[in-house]
Formats: C-alpha cells, sequence, structure tokens
C-alpha cells in the first residue's frame, strides 16, 4: 500500500502538534487511513560562549540551548488528501516534508 509520510519539525511543539492534528482530521475526513501523530526525539542544539570578549578577569560562560521538535503523520496515498495538506498555511518557523512511500 502506497503512503505518504509528512514530517514536521520546528521549534514551538503546540504549533507542530496542531498542524499535524489537522493533516490527520484532513484525513479521517475524507475516509482514508491516517497514523499519527507520532512524535519522535526532541534534538537538542546546544553553544557555550564566553560573556567576556578578551577574555580577562573570571571566565564566565552563558549557555543557550535550542530545541527542535519533530512529528510524523502517515497518510494513505490519495490526490484529494494530498492537494489539502499542500495548501496548508505553514508558519515560517515550521519545516514540513513530505515522501511518498511504497
Amino acid at each position: 500500500m502506497r503512503k505518504a509520510r509528512v514530517k514536521l519539525s520546528g521549534v514551538a511543539p503546540e504549533i507542530i502538534d496542531s498542524l499535524a492534528w489537522n493533516i490527520r482530521k484532513m484525513g479521517e475526513k475524507s475516509g482514508v487511513k491516517v497514523r499519527g501523530p507520532i512524535p519522535l526525539p526532541t534534538k537538542r542544539l546546544k553553544l557555550t560562549t564566553l560573556t567576556s570578549p578578551d577574555g580577562e578577569g573570571t571566565q564566565r560562560w552563558e549557555k543557550w540551548e535550542k530545541r527542535i521538535h519533530r512529528r510524523v503523520v502517515d497518510v494513505s496515498l490519495d490526490e484529494r488528501v494530498l492537494r489539502q495538506i499542500m495548501r496548508l498555511q505553514v508558519p515560517e518557523n515550521v519545516h514540513i516534508e513530505i515522501q511518498i512511500m511504497e
């Protein structure tokens, strides 16, 4: 059975969850099989910098962290549902990837 795998990733988990549930509702309304949203492990990007520019005096460090949340939704391949998914209004900070699988 052919299916479309929709991968969502971004910084704000609330926005990603709402998009994933919207995709699920679209699939259920059209009567195709939908699986997900499946949460994937959160990727944590860490950055540590020295606060003083010249390194003189006591060393103080600033620690920054960015978390990237990911969700996967599998939808049975249907042309009407894929068109609806491509018409979704996706915010700037969310990355969406659609992959067709066998």
